[in-house]
């Protein structure tokens, strides 16, 4: 079952997606967590490490796909057409998104794992930081 799913590039690509989704429906759970105010610490975090989760499987599916099938089939189709530096300009934007997501996805868990109350200090600005305001 594993071979058939790491030589099928539909299988690949679908499961990319579908774990991009997942992360992606994550983060808007915990969005809403968020602004409902919820006190509601277990569905806080489930729905983080859901979302770190989908995105963290989604990079690795998709860096699975890139190395085996993108990379030696697909990239040098794409550049010898018409439009290479659509490719460049495209996939570019992409890499970036793709190497900040999973940062950026633990950065939300770490907040969303901080108290209500530590959150409404660190955004009142009454909260003691490595430089104080009188040393700048």
């Amino acid at each position: 079952m594993i071979d058939f799913i790491l030589n099928n590039k539909p299988a690949l690509v679908g499961l990319h997606l579908g774990f991009a989704i997942l992360g992606i429906d994550g983060f808007i759970w915990l969005f809403g967590e968020i602004l409902a105010k919820s006190e509601h610490r277990g569905r806080i975090l489930l729905s983080a490490v859901l979302g770190i989760a989908g995105f963290a499987l989604s990079w690795l599916i998709g860096g699975y796909y890139y190395v085996k099938f993108y990379g030696p089939v697909v990239k040098p189709i794409i550049k010898a057409g018409s439009v290479p530096w659509a490719h460049a300009i495209a996939m570019e934007a992409k890499e970036h998104i793709f190497l900040f997501i999973i940062p950026m996805a633990f950065v939300a868990l770490f907040a969303a794992l901080l108290g209500r109350q530590t959150l409404e200090t660190v955004k009142s600005g009454n909260h003691c930081s490595f430089f104080p305001p009188s040393s700048l």
